[in-house]
């Protein structure tokens, strides 16, 4: 293994690793390669594309299309952060990366995650607002507007360190071969000689609550939701929330779905396979549809808004 040892505090830092990606696809690499490359540039347009249309559009301008922007922008680092490492494994068969780019990756892609966990809760809210209480959403959300969107950078930014220090401490031995795509908490965890026991266990503490709580947060805000949307008479006021609805739902269940499907499969043997697709679906493939998702129901949105 191509690994530079330094010694230091009695451990040793692995200068590199080595991301295996989706090793050898059969000849297929270079396919899948303009595959994902086509997929990537389409999520950056895609997701640029809204940042741009809300900041110039007036129309636009409204609480929860300043929250898409804030979505957005998480999926913009999610995708810049783990498609380019995957894109290299794809085309050379393997990337090298350093010690400190691998912990890099690691804190963003773990505090993007925590971000839009919150992000979407705080979407839920916009809508809780504007089903059950329009009378009230204007002069709630245009004060509480910019706090509610800055909470979720600071929140996930932060709590992840609970987990990044931890792991940027650990000791590594000979192997520096991670097979994933990118670097996570798990394949670092196989690779570390450390006990990790404790890390384990602060990690499941400090995340089960980071992601339970805004998705406890979003499942009784749509319980009030319907609630509500259910209470009203004019069919076409149903039909309308509904609507407004509908594109935040499906980017809920797509975000949470992957998410929770990638840490319930273990992350060895014949399961390696179905984690790194899972994963894939999760950190490729959701930042690719929340812009088809939203882009497919905005006229439908603005009607609701409209008086």
């Amino acid at each position: 293994m191509d690994s530079t040892i330094m010694s230091g505090k009695n451990h040793s830092i692995l200068s590199e690793f080595i991301l295996l990606g989706f090793g050898n696809l059969n000849g297929f690499n270079v396919i899948f390669f303009i595959v994902f490359l086509i997929i990537f540039l389409f999520t950056i347009i895609g997701n640029l594309l809204i940042i741009v249309l809300v900041s110039i559009t007036p129309a636009l301008q409204t609480p929860m299309y300043y929250l898409l922007s804030h979505l957005s922008f998480s999926d913009l680092l999610i995708s810049t952060n783990i498609l380019p490492n995957m894109l290299g494994s794809l085309l050379f068969g393997e990337e090298k990366m350093t010690f400190f780019g691998c912990i890099t990756q690691f804190y963003f892609f773990s505090a993007t995650t925590i971000t839009e966990c919150l992000i979407l809760a705080v979407m839920s809210y916009d809508r809780y607002l504007a089903i059950c209480n329009p009378l009230r959403y204007s002069s709630i959300m245009e004060v509480f507007c910019i706090n509610l969107s800055a909470w979720p950078w600071l929140l996930g930014f932060t709590l992840n360190l609970s987990a990044v220090l931890p792991v940027s401490d650990f000791d590594f031995c000979a192997d520096n071969v991670i097979d994933h795509f990118y670097c996570d908490l798990f394949p670092l965890q196989k690779l570390s000689c450390s006990d990790t026991s404790l890390v384990e266990l602060d990690v499941f503490a400090f995340s089960m609550p980071i992601f339970i709580f805004p998705c406890g947060f979003i499942m009784v805000t749509y319980i009030y939701i319907f609630h509500a949307i259910f209470s009203m008479l004019s069919t076409t006021g149903k039909q309308k929330a509904f609507s407004t609805c509908s594109s935040h739902l499906l980017a809920v269940g797509t975000f949470y779905g992957t998410l929770i499907a990638k840490y319930m499969i273990p992350s060895k043997g014949n399961s390696l396979l179905i984690n790194k697709f899972v994963s894939l679906l999760h950190t490729v493939f959701t930042p690719l549809i929340n812009p088809i998702i939203y882009s497919l129901r905005t006229e439908a949105a603005l009607d609701f808004l409209r008086p």
